[in-house]
């Protein structure tokens, strides 16, 4: 967490608000959370750069300067990107452990309450060979249920856990692997080999809708995900399976169970009607 749809959510709303705006002013607080350059090296190519795109890639939001460098921030837990109009709650500004002064008289903070998040300054070379690794993102054209059935028959893990593997789907973390794999009726412990084309085509669809969906709300937040501007995602309350433990599932009505088992995170199914 944030996953592609809060991830998403922060880079358009950064590309709508900051594009166009000159750093004139960069504040590193926190060394920790840089990735790739020191803080005297980030402030030195950053300072003076004016902001292009702001795009997402996997988990990762992507800011391109006009230098050709580019941002890449991994927010992890508790990671947010904010924009400060000069009212940024105190509390929020107390773990600003980055800060872009902008020329607008704006700021942009890195905020990470734990700093388990990361932000690393790369060029575009760097930056390609750094998510080389990366599967195919699930919003994609190409993204068909052929293509995921090809994906799932190489692997004899658990779905679940394929699901969640960046090298196989970009984006995709617990929490929509559980929402995906409820809705397509898929038991998350089954081995992926198992998973008839039909089945995988279901489950495409599946994994399409939640992610539009949620980044229609905006995300989700429970604890510590922030848009840009501050405010929390509101696809919690479309849930039906992540954080639902215990209680009824929504289409059959048997009580859900939540579980470590799988891949050492929480995943919540229905013994019921996931086969």
């Amino acid at each position: 967490m944030p996953e592609l749809p809060e991830t998403e959510t922060i880079a358009r709303d950064l590309d709508r608000e900051v594009a166009g705006a000159r750093i004139v002013s960069v504040a590193v607080t926190r060394a920790d959370v840089l990735r790739e350059v020191t803080a005297r090296v980030f402030s030195r190519r950053v300072t003076g750069a004016s902001i292009g795109r702001s795009w997402r890639r996997a988990k990762l939001i992507v800011i391109d300067l006009t230098t050709g460098d580019r941002l890449v921030v991994q927010p992890r837990f508790t990671g947010a990107l904010l924009i400060d109009r000069g009212d940024l709650p105190e509390q929020e500004r107390r773990y600003s452990t980055i800060e872009l002064r902008l020329e607008d008289g704006r700021a942009l903070h890195y905020r990470d309450i734990r700093r388990l998040g990361t932000v690393a300054l790369m060029s575009a070379e760097r930056f390609t060979e750094y998510t080389d690794a990366l599967g195919i993102e699930p919003l994609d054209p190409s993204f068909t249920g052929a293509h995921l059935s090809a994906l799932l028959r190489a692997s004899r893990q658990a779905i679940k856990k394929v699901l969640m593997d960046q090298r196989v789907l970009a984006g995709v973390g617990n929490i929509y692997a559980n929402e995906a794999l409820w809705r397509a009726g898929i038991d998350p412990s089954r081995a992926s080999d198992r998973v008839s084309e039909g089945e995988a085509t279901r489950l495409r669809d599946d994994i399409v809708a939640v992610l539009q969906e949620s980044i229609a709300l905006r995300g989700t937040s429970f604890r510590d995900y922030r848009d840009a501007s501050g405010s929390r995602g509101n696809f919690a309350e479309r849930l039906a399976a992540y954080g639902r433990a215990g209680e009824p599932c929504l289409r059959c009505g048997h009580r859900l169970i939540g579980t470590h088992a799988i891949d050492g995170r929480m995943t919540v199914l229905c013994a019921h009607c996931q086969k």
